[in-house]
């Protein structure tokens, strides 16, 4: 299992026909929820046109792409039905995963990636990609070792939009001195520039575990933010300036131990005293989930903030186990 991270890593790209307007005739949707006509309940409506906008499109299309793909023999997840399995009698597998028509394949039969990839030219109107390098906005680095993540497209983009290509940038994201509070400062005329922003920064997370804390700061400002709250982001921004091609990198490990570390702050909220909880999980020494997230509730002592982010980490790692052993990886975890 150690050479899962050299496996390479393919991507397919769908043309999505109920995205597009390409709908065969046979393909129909159920009748809306309050508009059923009388005494035909059992009746649906075909569709002559795109579904596009219409809240059936989405199930719609994955209902059909995954009948496609489990005629091959693909098995879907019950942990996460975006991925699908495969594993054949000389223990041999196959990965997919699917985001709306854009498709990650990765596994150690390569014969029978081949084979699936026919199969979905035959089904679909499919552009072979190659070896994946850029998916989602996420920039991915692929050679023996292992695989790097790094977004640093999407940084630079977001300092050239907002005019800081140029900037002085810092050592790190935030003024461990400063606390934020509603209302603190002058409100900002342009509140949407503000959570454009931090929406982007949040996206930039998906690489970046060091700004996670901070991005969960800033994003608890975005029904009124003021200037304070704005000065923060920048500061966050000028960090990635420093920084931009900074990623996560996962590397073969012999190892197959499941790892996951928390932490939690007490009442450090200066507005409501709740507490921030923090996890980390690694596999094989490899960080692969984290999360920051303020909690819920007000705890009444640190003892009681520090249970509620282990339940939080806890209820990541039982998910994360009943995927990996659905998938086959590491049966001795």
């Amino acid at each position: 299992m150690a050479a899962m991270c050299s496996w390479p890593l393919y991507q397919l790209d769908i043309k999505n026909a109920f995205l597009h307007g390409d709908l065969a005739e046979e393909v129909y949707m159920e009748q809306p929820p309050g508009f059923v006509a009388q005494r035909e309940s059992g009746l649906v409506c075909r569709l002559r046109r795109s579904l596009y906008g219409l809240k059936q499109s989405p199930r719609a299309w994955f209902g059909r792409f995954s009948s496609i793909v489990q005629e091959f023999g693909m098995l879907r997840s019950t942990s996460d039905h975006s991925v699908f399995y495969h594993h054949n009698s000389l223990g041999q597998c196959i990965y997919l995963v699917v985001y709306v028509d854009n498709i990650v394949i990765t596994g150690s039969d390569q014969d029978g990636i081949q084979k699936l990839k026919q199969h979905l030219f035959t089904h679909f109107q499919t552009k072979d990609l190659g070896k994946l390098k850029y998916f989602l906005g996420i920039e991915i680095a692929q050679s023996s070792s292992g695989v790097v993540l790094s977004q640093r497209k999407y940084a630079l983009d977001i300092l050239e939009e907002i005019g800081m290509l140029d900037c002085k940038p810092v050592d790190t994201p935030m003024d461990p001195n400063v606390k934020l509070v509603p209302g603190q400062g002058e409100p900002l005329g342009d509140p949407g520039r503000y959570r454009r922003l931090v929406g982007k920064l949040n996206y930039l997370t998906i690489t970046r575990p060091d700004i996670s804390f901070h991005v969960s700061v800033v994003s608890q400002f975005l029904q009124s933010p003021c200037d304070s709250h704005w000065d923060v982001v920048i500061r966050i921004v000028r960090y990635i300036k420093s920084t931009p091609g900074q990623g996560v990198l996962y590397e073969n490990r012999s190892h197959t131990q499941v790892v996951g570390y928390t932490y939690v702050d007490w009442a450090d909220s200066p507005k409501d005293k709740r507490s921030t909880s923090g996890y980390c999980v690694f596999i094989r020494g490899n960080l692969i989930s984290w999360k920051s997230k303020k909690q819920d509730v007000v705890a009444r002592s640190s003892a009681e903030a520090e249970y509620r982010a282990m339940a939080l980490a806890t209820c990541e790692l039982i998910w994360l186990r009943h995927l990996l052993q659905e998938l086959r990886f590491g049966k001795d975890e």
